[in-house]
């Protein structure tokens, strides 16, 4: 049941937040935000936001936490070519041929088969354990 506020109407909710070290959640107001390289992770909308992650944290001591583990993960370029890649097959209309698919993701050729070569000795590598 809804708490209610003076006069019967109910509550407006407290937009919360949730820390990406511990866990927490906050008041959205005390959110630290910012974004940290990571090569698997791609904006579903916008290219320029490519190869980075935004990260949310309590406080500046977790957010500085969360920025060092980012900092220490190599940054595979293979894995970002497989991700706007992948983004391109899944949305809008099919691709027919390469340079479709590199006019769609900027990639050229070479970038395009070295995406899917780490791909693919990915889904190896996971198929095996």
């Amino acid at each position: 049941m809804w708490k209610r506020g003076k006069r019967g109407r109910p509550c407006e909710p407290l937009p919360l937040e949730l820390c990406d070290l511990c866990g927490a959640t906050f008041p959205e107001d005390e959110a630290v935000r910012g974004y940290v390289p990571d090569s698997s992770c791609v904006h579903p909308t916008n290219d320029w936001f490519d190869g980075l992650r935004r990260v949310t944290a309590c406080g500046a001591a977790h957010f500085a936490v969360v920025r060092d583990e980012y900092r220490r993960r190599d940054f595979v370029p293979e894995e970002l070519w497989a991700a706007k890649i992948d983004r391109a097959l899944t949305g809008g209309t099919p691709v027919m041929t390469l340079e479709e698919l590199g006019r769609r993701t900027g990639l050229h050729e070479p970038e395009i088969r070295r995406a899917v070569a780490w791909h693919n000795a990915r889904r190896r590598q996971q198929s095996q354990l």
